[in-house]
């Protein structure tokens, strides 16, 4: 019976070891969410201390998907579906469908943790921007009623009001709003988080540039460190296997735009069958200067031009890191991903 025991006792012990070291050397895999889906915007929580994914539904012809959804994490590998967080016919009066591109923040007001969710719609007569608010990561989220960007900027005579991307200061607490397909604008939002102020609106486009390196599409992501202001973008078609990500830096939340000596971020690797790698957001773990940068890519069994490359698209995460001189050293986008956070 003792001896029994103590079989059982080692192997107990055996499995526990082999757990940790599974666990321990566990890779997130990409793509790192079921099925296909755009746009992912990622956000730590202050609140639950997991991670969350907001993404662009996927794999709908003409990129007419109508709701939003949601994914959780503890440790970047594995990801929990949480659900549609809005549904465009559903939870908003104004937009019909073409739900693409979400951004959300999450801001502490009056003492209690408030979720910002930004997304596009079309109105009917064009794509607008608008706003919906929740108590938690998941919601439910309450749309305003309104878009609260549905116009280009003064001067600009082309191209949409889409991908949205909001960023709050760390150092002042003041948020900002950044958006555009064919240009890019930005401007200070109000206390409330759902409106702009109409009169900070600026044309932030990095000039020229070409397909080949940073010429200026769409999808905007704005992060600071070490009190650098950094801009990516996306460049070329998101059904090109040629998109890819660039980026420049400012000394100020809304402008003038840098850009980078070397500027693309990301880009596509054919030996390795990674097409189109791009539309990115960014996560920093707390506390530490430890980076990750969140894209979507072409599934690559799609990659064909009549097969709708540009909206068959996967979630992927890969590190990012940073040069002494703080440039961004080229990411190299894997199919192993991430090992699992401690």
């Amino acid at each position: 019976m003792k001896k029994l025991r103590l079989r059982h006792g080692v192997l107990a012990g055996l499995l526990a070891f082999s757990c940790l070291t599974t666990m321990a050397q566990r890779w997130s895999g990409s793509p790192i969410l079921a099925g296909f889906h755009a746009d992912p915007e990622v956000m730590y929580s202050h609140l639950t201390n997991r991670y969350y994914i907001y993404s662009t539904t996927d794999g709908v012809p003409g990129w007419g998907g109508s709701y939003y959804t949601c994914f959780s994490s503890a440790d970047l590998t594995f990801w929990q579906y949480e659900g549609q967080c809005l549904n465009l016919p559903r939870d908003t009066r104004w937009a019909s469908g073409n739900a693409w591109a979400p951004a959300i923040e999450e801001k502490l007001i009056d003492g209690k943790y408030r979720y910002f969710f930004y997304f596009s719609g079309e109105t009917g007569h064009g794509k607008a921007i608008g706003v919906a608010v929740a108590d938690t990561p998941v919601g439910p989220f309450k749309e305003v009623g309104h878009p609260i960007v549905d116009k280009r900027p003064e001067g600009q005579k082309n191209g949409q009001q889409i991908d949205v991307d909001v960023f709050t200061d760390p150092e002042t607490g003041k948020s900002y709003l950044y958006w555009g397909n064919g240009y890019m604008a930005g401007a200070e939002l109000n206390d409330d988080m759902l409106s702009i102020k109409e009169e900070t609106v600026v044309r932030m486009t990095p000039r020229g540039g070409s397909l080949q390196d940073y010429a200026y599409r769409e999808a905007p992501y704005v992060f600071k460190r070490n009190g650098l202001y950094y801009f990516l973008w996306s460049v070329d078609d998101t059904g090109s296997p040629n998109y890819h990500v660039a980026y420049g830096t400012s000394t100020s939340p809304l402008g003038p735009i840098t850009v980078a000596e070397q500027p693309i971020v990301l880009i596509q690797d054919p030996a390795q069958e990674i097409y189109g790698p791009a539309h990115n957001s960014v996560l920093q773990i707390p506390g530490r200067d430890e980076w990750y940068i969140v894209y979507h890519r072409i599934n690559k069994n799609f990659i064909d031009r009549d097969q709708g490359p540009g909206f068959h698209r996967e979630v992927c995460i890969d590190r990012m890191e940073f040069n002494a001189d703080g440039t961004i050293r080229p990411v190299v986008p894997t199919h192993r991903g991430v090992k699992a956070l401690k």
